[in-house]
């Protein structure tokens, strides 16, 4: 099993990395924390991976953090939970408030997420409650790379489709957050959109 990539940046695009390893690429797909933390295309990047191995595919997870690399770990043992959407989960909420809101048995923080259904949140909290205290730790901050025009407003949309958005409801955060912000980044535009539709 691969428990850990080093190599450099070759690609990065919303919860997907392509990372060379000495003239191998291998795909792995993050929560958006560590896309937004990777660096740009280019850059040396360590992450920690967790080898999913299905019968008809092998799929590897990426995280900067062991932290995240953990709560992914419990999510996926959470019936009815699978890789995916603990990415997505990841994704749409800090770990740290996650571990929070789980230790509150804040259901409706949960519910926010995308694909994250008021059972699957109860199933969380109940699963999870006792096994996530002692994770607890500050979550990193994002970093930023540019972007600009239709091409940015297509990777926001993608991005959030990916993440579970119906395209309507995405196309007009984007579009409340691009006539705002029209020279954000993708990582800052992508924060703002998901912070809009929580709202």
């Amino acid at each position: 099993m691969i428990g850990l990539l080093r190599g450099t940046v070759l690609e990065k695009q919303p919860n997907r990395i392509i990372v060379d390893v000495q003239g191998v690429g291998y795909e792995v797909h993050v929560p958006l924390s560590t896309y937004y933390d990777v660096g740009d295309e280019g850059s040396s990047v360590t992450l920690r991976i967790y080898t999913h191995v299905r019968d008809d595919a092998l799929q590897l997870y990426g995280f900067l953090t062991s932290l995240e690399q953990q709560v992914f770990e419990r999510l996926i043992a959470v019936s009815g939970i699978g890789p995916k959407l603990a990415v997505a989960v990841l994704s749409g909420i800090d770990t740290t408030d996650l571990v929070t809101a789980v230790q509150r048995g804040d259901v409706a923080r949960l519910t926010a997420v995308p694909g994250v259904g008021r059972k699957t949140a109860e199933r969380i909290v109940l699963e999870l409650k006792d096994r996530l205290a002692h994770l607890l730790a500050p979550a990193a901050s994002g970093g930023a790379a540019p972007s600009a025009g239709d091409s940015l407003r297509d990777d926001l949309l993608s991005a959030l489709q990916n993440l579970g958005y119906h395209r309507p409801l995405a196309e007009k955060a984007v579009d409340t957050i691009l006539k705002a912000s029209p020279d954000a980044t993708l990582e800052h535009a992508l924060r703002a959109a998901l912070r809009e539709l929580m709202r």
